[in-house]
């Protein structure tokens, strides 16, 4: 149920082009139906700042849960912005003190780039775990993505992540080590699942600390895990939110670095992602730069043409299966007040395809 566009977040107009089901916040007041308010901290950067905000937005919105789903976008000190990111957080995102005041059922926090090994010393450090310790004592569940799992693994269980020896990423087969949990109601025993990071805790570390492993992978290692009570903290080591381009799209960057000498080789392709069509064009791109072709151009529109996503109805079920327990273990409570300003309703030109602005009067 529907995805309130409640501001004029570009990405909602973006959303609504590519068919997301949306409704402006004039329309839903009209309606019975319950609010769920729910957190977005969101600490990519800027680069990814936007991307990052659809994918998560995009997963929430195809959640059948029967509620209205308010995602307020915030983030946190510390974190290196250029004036793009600083002009679109200043205009569209919310300060973290009003949203801790008005309350939410939920939270999502995105994972960050780091400038060293070490999370404790990074400059979000600290802005991070303020809003991780309101978010323990004042919201229903909490939903950490990849570094952010890591930080709080790190934060409350004192969990060393591991250096792997090669960046790990691709589309990984996984299973479900319990078929029993609410968490992976719906989901196949088998399903795929992206992965991009160097660093990795393992299932022995997170069940000795008393948490939960639902799903893992024999190459890339546990993706969804839960707190011990199953709900308050929910930990993704991966990224089911990922787009379909996402890792052609890190690929590019990290080919893009090896050109500009900014690293020593040339990167190694995301595993089980590429199909051999694409491997081709790849191996025959990389002969063209060793030999120093000058004409060598990146080809990003032949990679991205032959791409499959066979991760995201997995990427669904779970926050499906995530939202559905959070609106049954907040229906014994009042609804959160709307505080949320009036906005136009968003609606699609058929003949454009382009996002347009019109008003919805209550009937």
């Amino acid at each position: 149920m529907p995805l309130i566009a409640h501001n004029d977040l570009p990405s909602y107009s973006r959303l609504a082009a590519e068919g997301q089901g949306l409704i402006s916040h004039e329309p839903a007041m009209c309606q019975d139906t319950r609010e769920l308010h729910i957190g977005l901290l969101n600490m990519m950067p800027d680069a990814a700042l936007e991307a990052t905000e659809r994918q998560f937005l995009r997963l929430v919105g195809a959640s059948n849960s029967i509620a209205q789903f308010y995602v307020h976008l915030f983030t946190v000190d510390g974190l290196e912005r250029g004036e793009t990111g600083r002009e679109h957080i200043a205009k569209y995102y919310e300060r973290f003190d009003d949203i801790a005041e008005s309350g939410l059922d939920a939270l999502i926090i995105t994972g960050a780039n780091i400038s060293g090994p070490d999370l404790t010393r990074e400059a979000f450090f600290q802005p991070m775990t303020h809003v991780i310790d309101w978010a323990k004592d004042h919201v229903t569940s909490t939903l950490c993505s990849c570094l952010a799992s890591h930080a709080v693994w790190r934060y409350h269980h004192g969990i060393e992540r591991r250096r792997m020896s090669r960046k790990l990423w691709g589309v990984f087969e996984h299973h479900t080590v319990t078929r029993h949990h609410p968490m992976v109601s719906g989901i196949n025993t088998r399903f795929n699942a992206p992965h991009s990071r160097y660093n990795d805790v393992s299932r022995a570390q997170l069940e000795g600390a008393g948490l939960s492993v639902l799903t893992e992978s024999e190459d890339a290692g546990v993706l969804l895990a839960t707190s011990g009570d199953g709900l308050q903290f929910v930990f993704l080591q991966g990224h089911p939110e990922y787009d379909t381009q996402s890792l052609a799209k890190e690929f590019k960057r990290e080919v893009m670095r090896y050109l500009a000498g900014q690293r020593k080789d040339f990167p190694a392709c995301p595993s089980h992602y590429f199909n051999a069509d694409a491997q081709a064009v790849i191996d025959q791109f990389r002969h063209a730069v060793a030999i120093g072709e000058a004409a060598s151009e990146y080809p990003e529109r032949r990679l991205n043409a032959d791409l499959d996503n066979t991760w995201i109805d997995t990427g669904k079920s779970i926050f499906n299966n995530w939202l559905g327990r959070v609106f049954e273990a907040t229906g014994t409570r009042p609804c959160l007040p709307s505080t949320v300003p009036d906005s136009p309703n968003l609606a699609v030109d058929t003949e454009t395809s382009q996002p347009t602005l019109s008003i919805t009067e209550c009937t």
